[in-house]
């Protein structure tokens, strides 16, 4: 059985390190990209992640519009996309809807609850 590739989206080194160390942890290939741009060379190959985790603040692009974007794609769209904030939980919920994210993760999150919430969609 091949292992569930993540790609997560941050600017953040700390909180790139600290999921992917939560999520390796749990047995997930992780890859990690910095901004919208730097993700696409992941998103688009032809080895494309089984989910993909997006900071709603981004440089260049916010991560709820590139999920939109996302969305929009065929191949692209059936991939599950978690937004990722410091913003209020009523907040993220508008910012879900109106993406088309099909989850969210708040920060700050323990490397357990992004564990739950990657299983929750990968099972």
């Amino acid at each position: 059985m091949t292992k569930k590739k993540i790609l997560i989206v941050d600017d953040s080194e700390l909180v790139l390190m600290m999921a992917r160390d939560a999520l390796e942890a749990a047995g997930y290939t992780v890859f990690c990209a910095q901004n919208g741009l730097e993700a696409n060379s992941y998103i688009f190959s032809a080895d494309r992640p089984d989910l993909i985790i997006m900071d709603v603040m981004l440089p260049m692009l916010e991560g709820n519009k590139k999920v939109k974007l996302l969305k929009e794609k065929d191949l692209i769209s059936r991939i599950p996309i978690l937004l990722l904030s410091s913003k209020s939980e009523d907040e993220l919920r508008r910012l879900q809807e109106e993406s088309g994210a099909d989850g969210y993760i708040g920060k700050p999150f323990s490397p357990a609850s992004i564990v739950a919430a990657v299983r929750n969609f990968l099972t």
